[in-house]
C-alpha cells in the first residue's frame, strides 16, 4: 500500500518530468545565430547604459528578468495591425496577426518573427520553464508555454513593458 507521502512524492516527480520534457521541446525550437542579427554588437550595453536608457520598470523586466503585474500592459487590448518590437533595442519580435487574448493579463502571441527570439531554461519557480529574450539585445521578454492556440499550440506570454508597438 502506498502512503500519502510516497504518493505525493511520485506525483511531484512525474509532474516535474513532464514539465521538463515540454520545456525542453520548446527550448529547442528557438535557436538563433547572432551573427545574422543586424547591429547585434551595437546593443551589448553596460548595465549603467541600460539603466540610463530604460525606465525602472522596463529595466527590471528587460535586464533583471522581472515580471510586470498582470493586466497593467497597454498592449493587452491592442488590436491594430502592426509590429511589436523589443523596448530595449527596437528589434521586431512579433506581428499583430500572431497576437491573441490568452486571458492571462499579459500580451500573448502564438508565434514570433523568425530569428527574433532566443531561449533559455528558467528554474526560478522550481518547475523548469522556457524563458525567451530578444535575440539582438538579450532583453527578457517573458515565458513560452504549451497552451496556446493552433497552429503552433504555443503561448508566448510577454511583459508589455518589454515591448513597443509600431502600427502598420
Amino acid at each position: 500500500m502506498m502512503d500519502r507521502r510516497k504518493f505525493l512524492g511520485a506525483a511531484s516527480m512525474t509532474s516535474i518530468a513532464a514539465f521538463t520534457a515540454a520545456a525542453g521541446g520548446i527550448a529547442a525550437m528557438a535557436k538563433t545565430d547572432v551573427s545574422s542579427i543586424p547591429d547585434y554588437d551595437k546593443w551589448q550595453l553596460s548595465e549603467k547604459e541600460w539603466k540610463e536608457r530604460l525606465s525602472p520598470e522596463a529595466y527590471n523586466v528587460l535586464r533583471k528578468e522581472g515580471t510586470e503585474r498582470p493586466w497593467t500592459s497597454q498592449f493587452n487590448d491592442e488590436k491594430r495591425e502592426g509590429v511589436f518590437a523589443c523596448a530595449g533595442c527596437g528589434f521586431d519580435l512579433f506581428t499583430s496577426d500572431k497576437k491573441f487574448d490568452s486571458g492571462t493579463g499579459w500580451p500573448s502571441f502564438f508565434d514570433f518573427i523568425p530569428g527574433a527570439l532566443a531561449t533559455k531554461r528558467d528554474f526560478k519557480l522550481i518547475v523548469p520553464r522556457t524563458e525567451y529574450h530578444c535575440a539582438r539585445c538579450g532583453g527578457h521578454q517573458g515565458h513560452v508555454f504549451n497552451d496556446g492556440p493552433s497552429p503552433t499550440g504555443l503561448r508566448y506570454c510577454n511583459n508589455g513593458v518589454a515591448l513597443t508597438f509600431r502600427p502598420a
